[in-house]
C-alpha cells in the first residue's frame, strides 16, 4: 500500500516552500520520525519527519522546485502508517535553543506557481494516489549538547576560511573555488545518468553551511560515525580548494562576447531574500523616510569599552562599541519617546517598552532579530544578550520569534567598513540607526587639531510620525552618550 505525504502548514501560515534536499532516496527504508526532507520556507529552514514507516517509492517533487501546501511531495510503500508524535509546545524549543518542525515566521502570502517538474522526477501510479490526510509533524530531536556542539563556531569559521580566500584570489578566478577536486589517478568514470543516487549523511548545520557556500556535499570526503561529514571535514574541502584555486588554471569571471551560450548568471529570489526584498520595497514606499547623520567624538566611548574588558565584571563578556551605542540608543528613546512608536492609518502607537533590533547579514541574508526588553538589562546583560543574538544569527539558528514585534533598529554597517548610510526602516517601526566605522581623524579640541576616535551615526525616520526637530534630538542624544559613556549613570 502507498502511502502520499503532501507537503503540510507547518504551524507558520505556510502557503509554500522551496524543497531545499532531500535526505532519502528512493528504495531508503524509513521508520516514524527519520528525517525525509529539509525545506525552506521565507524565514526558516526547517526539516520534515516522516509520518509513515516503510520503503519510499518516490520523489514526487524535485530539490530546488517550489510548491504550495498540500501538494504530495513523497510516496511512501509498506510498514506502519502510525501517526508521528505531536509537535512539542513552542515553549519547549525556547527553552532547548533547537527548532522544532513547524517553526518559522508567516510565510509570504503571494504564492508562486510552481514550476514544472523535471522528467527525472518519478511520479506514483494513479491507483496508488489515494488522498490522505497531511499528517502532524513530530520535533526533530536534538538535545541541547548534542546541538551545540555540532553549531559551535561552525559557520563563523568557514565564513572566516572563505574570506581569506576571496580576499587573497582575483574576483575572475573566485567562480572557480567549487570545481571538482581532482582525482589522485586516473579512474573510470560513469556518465552523470549511471551514477547511482545516494544521500549524503551530514548534521543539518553542516548542511545549511555547504549550501551558502555552494558545496556539493557528494565531493567532500566523510570521516564521521555513519559516513557522516563533519565540520573538520567541510572546512577541509575549502581549503583544499582554496589551495587547488591557487596552484591551478583560473576560468575568468568576465566572458568574452565571442563565448557561446548565456553569459547571465540567474540566481532564483526565494527564501529570506524574497522575504527582505517585500519587506524593504513596502518600507521604503509607503513610510516617507527622511535621514539625518552626526558626527561624532567616540574616544570616550573607546576608553571606556577598554575599561569593561578588563573589569572583573565583565570577565568572558564580549564587549564592543556597539553595547555602548545600543544603552545610548536606549536612553535616547526614552527621552525622545516618538522614535520607539508604530504608526497606523488611524493611530501612532508609542511603545513603553524598548525590543531592540539589531540588522544581522547572516548566510541565508538579512534578518533583524530583537532583544526582547531591553531597556530592563543591565549593561553585563545587554553585552550579553548582544553576543547570543548575533551568535545565533551567524549559526542560523534564529528563531521566527526573535524578529517578531521589533520596536527600533541598530544596523551596525561599521563592522564592514562603512562610514554611514541611508538605512531603510524595518516595517512595523519609525526609526533605524546606522552605526559607521570608528577611526581616527583630525578633529578640533580647544582649538588645537588632534586625532580622535571619529564615527558617523546616521539615523532613518518616518516623518509621519518623528518630525525634524525629534529626529534631531534624538540623534544629538544618542551622540551625547558616544561622546561621554558616563551620561549613562544618571539613567
Amino acid at each position: 500500500m502507498s502511502q502520499i505525504f503532501p507537503l503540510p502548514d507547518v504551524g507558520e501560515g505556510l502557503t509554500e516552500a522551496e524543497i531545499l534536499s532531500w535526505k532519502v532516496a528512493v528504495g531508503t527504508e524509513v521508520a516514524i520520525n527519520d528525517v525525509l526532507v529539509e525545506i525552506e520556507t521565507a524565514k526558516s529552514v526547517v526539516e520534515l519527519p516522516s509520518p509513515f514507516a516503510g520503503t519510499v517509492e518516490a520523489l514526487l517533487v524535485a530539490e530546488g522546485e517550489t510548491v504550495e501546501v498540500g501538494t504530495p511531495i513523497i510516496s511512501i510503500s509498506g510498514g506502519d502508517n502510525a501517526p508521528a508524535t505531536p509537535a512539542a509546545p513552542a515553549a519547549a524549543e525556547a527553552e532547548s535553543g533547537t527548532a522544532l518542525v513547524g517553526s518559522g515566521p508567516k510565510a509570504d502570502a503571494v504564492k508562486r506557481r510552481a514550476r514544472k517538474r523535471p522528467a527525472s522526477v518519478s511520479q506514483p501510479a494513479q491507483a496508488a494516489a489515494a488522498p490522505v490526510a497531511p499528517a502532524v509533524q513530530a520535533p526533530v530531536a536534538h538535545t541541547p549538547a548534542d546541538s551545540a556542539n555540532r553549531n559551535q563556531g561552525l559557520l563563523s569559521e568557514l565564513a572566516e576560511r572563505a574570506s581569506r580566500f576571496v580576499e587573497n584570489t582575483p574576483l575572475n578566478s573566485v567562480v572557480q573555488r567549487l570545481a571538482p577536486e581532482p582525482a589522485a589517478a586516473p579512474a573510470p568514470t560513469l556518465a552523470p545518468e549511471q551514477v547511482p543516487h545516494r544521500p549524503t549523511l551530514a548534521p543539518p548545520p553542516v548542511r545549511l553551511a555547504a549550501k551558502e557556500l555552494g558545496v556539493d556535499l557528494a565531493n567532500v570526503t566523510a570521516t564521521g560515525a555513519r559516513g557522516q561529514v563533519t565540520k573538520q571535514d567541510l572546512m577541509n574541502y575549502v581549503a583544499h580548494l582554496s589551495d587547488v584555486q591557487h596552484s591551478g588554471a583560473r576560468q575568468p569571471f568576465w566572458q568574452p562576447a565571442a563565448t557561446p551560450g548565456d553569459r547571465i548568471e540567474r540566481i532564483p529570489v526565494r527564501g529570506v531574500r524574497k522575504a527582505t526584498a517585500k519587506a524593504m520595497v513596502a518600507s521604503a514606499f509607503s513610510a516617507p523616510h527622511v535621514s539625518i547623520f552626526v558626527d561624532v567624538d567616540a574616544s570616550r566611548t573607546m576608553e571606556f569599552v577598554k575599561r569593561l574588558k578588563k573589569s572583573r565584571h565583565f570577565e568572558g563578556v564580549k564587549v564592543t562599541p556597539l553595547l555602548v551605542l545600543a544603552a545610548a540608543v536606549i536612553w535616547a528613546a526614552e527621552r525622545n519617546p516618538q522614535v520607539n512608536a508604530t504608526w497606523t492609518d488611524s493611530e501612532i502607537q508609542i511603545k513603553h517598552f524598548m525590543n531592540l533590533g539589531i540588522a544581522a547579514a547572516t548566510p541565508r541574508g538579512l534578518m533583524v532579530p530583537n532583544i526582547k526588553d531591553a531597556q530592563e538589562l543591565s549593561l553585563r546583560e545587554l553585552a550579553i544578550a548582544l553576543n547570543n543574538l548575533t551568535t545565533r544569527a551567524r549559526e542560523g539558528k534564529t528563531q521566527p520569534a526573535e524578529m517578531a514585534n521589533g520596536t527600533l533598529t541598530i544596523t551596525n554597517i561599521g563592522s564592514l567598513g562603512i562610514d554611514t548610510g541611508t538605512p531603510i526602516i524595518n516595517p512595523g517601526e519609525v526609526a533605524i540607526v546606522a552605526f559607521g566605522t570608528i577611526k581616527q581623524k583630525p578633529w578640533v579640541v580647544d582649538g588645537e587639531v588632534i586625532p580622535r576616535w571619529v564615527t558617523t551615526l546616521g539615523g532613518s525616520f518616518d516623518h509621519r510620525v518623528v518630525d525634524g526637530d525629534l529626529s534631531a534630538r534624538f540623534m544629538a542624544d544618542v551622540a551625547a552618550i558616544l561622546e561621554e559613556p558616563a551620561l549613562l549613570l544618571d539613567h
